[in-house]
């Protein structure tokens, strides 16, 4: 743009101010650049959805001064020890006695009744049994046929390996994230037994499919659910990116893996009829799941908050200033939940007018940053969604149930780097869901495996996980 008076000063310095602005407006860009590309390297478990095990660098927690506090249990602390165990219970006794008096040699009576002192030793023993089972033909002289008995269909079945070395060899393989050559090294250790690989993933197999009546009768549980937390995180089956569902419903749990991570596997696991209420993040499936169907949702809050802190640790102004409100208003709402007992009557009052500063300070003065303005959105169109769990017993606000039940996932993805065919998927699932559901009821998953192992090797159904009915 010319002034148009011909002065070669201004039209010089009209130049130099049009370079300058362009500059400008280059490094605000760039600027803001760098800015989004800073807060999304600081991004951690805090303030994002990211899981505590991707935190590279963890902050570091202030020290009480030296001194204050000595290690070990404190002052007051109650002492736990271990009981001893039953007389009836132990395999040997060992007793030490002096035969004659030590002094003079004298003859000495001994009281085994109190002992003076006691020390109990627990040690296993590292041994394998081998049993060759023969079929004998039998002759009768009178009818002049020869009769063969059969081996046990159950012993045929189980092959090589029995089923106590058949549920350790699962234990090893589904519970401690273990290859099929540290097994091989851990039994030829442990046990001077040798197993081919090819053998190993024979067996692990067999437990596969005797614990997959287990796995059926709890998926079927699925779609009566009153409640399912749902989560899903990343799998790899031979370098091919595909997705584990984890299904937590009341005292059990379902993991599923698929190549999709959209809606048509909510669809094919809970059906088109499912109506029960299902805790989540707010991901794109399970809006779609439930446009198609009667269910409700409790959406996450705890990644709601999150994400509050991250807007709120990277922004200035208004935005700062809204993401803290909100903040302060969602503290207070559940500093409420937290007083009911003392609230008394006024509690559902108080909680009422808790949850509607939250939604109206979600909708007041929302900023022109994007990402306030989609948090903005979310309450103004799924507030009843985030709070849910207000109204309705039982039910969470968050949905670090399922989080907390998919870790394991994790950590053995991340130790075993996934699966290498369907049926190595297949025993995953069931071995995940198996563990997840015997860790809610403190049972023993290798009692479970030995148990399922023997009515799979007798052609029988083994006993459900949940009691009937």
């Amino acid at each position: 743009m010319s002034t148009g008076n011909g002065c070669p000063d201004c039209e010089r310095w009209e130049r130099r101010f049009t370079d300058l602005e362009r500059k400008f407006e280059a490094l605000a860009k760039q600027l803001d650049e760098v800015a989004a590309k800073l807060a999304a390297a600081t991004k951690n478990s805090s303030n994002s959805s990211k899981p505590p095990s991707s935190d590279i660098v963890k902050p570091i927690r202030p020290r009480e001064p030296a001194g204050k506090r000595k290690k070990g249990g404190q002052k007051g602390h109650q002492r736990t020890i271990r009981p001893a165990v039953p007389e009836d219970e132990l395999d040997w006794l060992a007793q030490y006695a002096f035969e004659q008096c030590p002094c003079c040699g004298g003859p000495v009576t001994t009281d085994s009744e109190n002992p003076v002192s006691i020390v109990q030793q627990i040690e296993i023993v590292s041994r394998s049994e081998t049993t060759e089972h023969r079929s004998l033909a039998s002759h009768c002289a009178a009818c002049d046929k020869t009769h063969v008995c059969t081996i046990p269909p159950e012993i045929r079945r189980a092959g090589l390996c029995g089923v106590e070395l058949s549920s350790i060899i699962g234990f090893l393989k589904g519970a401690c994230h273990a290859s099929l050559a540290t097994i091989r090294k851990y039994l030829r250790d442990v046990y001077d037994l040798k197993l081919s690989r090819g053998l190993l993933a024979k067996v692990i197999a067999k437990v596969s499919q005797a614990i997959a009546p287990l796995y059926e009768d709890l998926f079927g549980k699925l779609k009566a659910e009153r409640i399912l937390n749902i989560d899903e995180t990343g799998h790899r089956d031979s370098g091919k990116r595909m997705w584990t569902w984890c299904f937590r419903g009341s005292g059990f749990t379902v993991f599923r893996i698929d190549p999709s991570r959209g809606s048509g596997v909510l669809l094919d696991v809970l059906g088109e009829e499912f109506n029960g209420i299902i805790g989540c993040d707010y991901f794109s499936a399970y809006h779609k799941y439930r446009g198609l169907t009667d269910c409700s949702i409790q959406f996450c809050f705890a990644h709601l908050i999150r994400e509050l802190r991250f807007l709120k640790e990277h922004s200035t102004g208004r935005t700062h200033g809204w993401s803290s409100r909100l903040l302060d208003a969602i503290r207070d709402m559940f500093g409420v939940i937290h007083r009911r007992d003392e609230l008394g009557g006024r509690f559902d009052g108080e909680l009422e007018d808790a949850a509607m500063e939250v939604l109206t300070r979600a909708r007041l003065r929302v900023p022109g940053d994007k990402k306030a303005h989609n948090l903005s959105a979310r309450f103004a169109n799924d507030g009843e969604s985030y709070l849910k769990f207000l109204t309705t017993p039982g039910l969470e606000p968050t949905n670090n149930i399922a989080e907390q039940a998919i870790r394991f996932v994790v950590i053995d993805r991340k130790v075993t780097q996934g699966s290498k065919s369907e049926g190595g998927q297949r025993w995953l699932e069931r071995i995940w869901t198996v563990m997840a559901t015997c860790s809610d009821h403190d049972k023993s998953l290798l009692n479970v495996l030995r148990s399922s192992l023997n009515h799979f090797f007798r052609g029988e159904r083994p006993p459900p996980l949940l009691p009937v009915g």
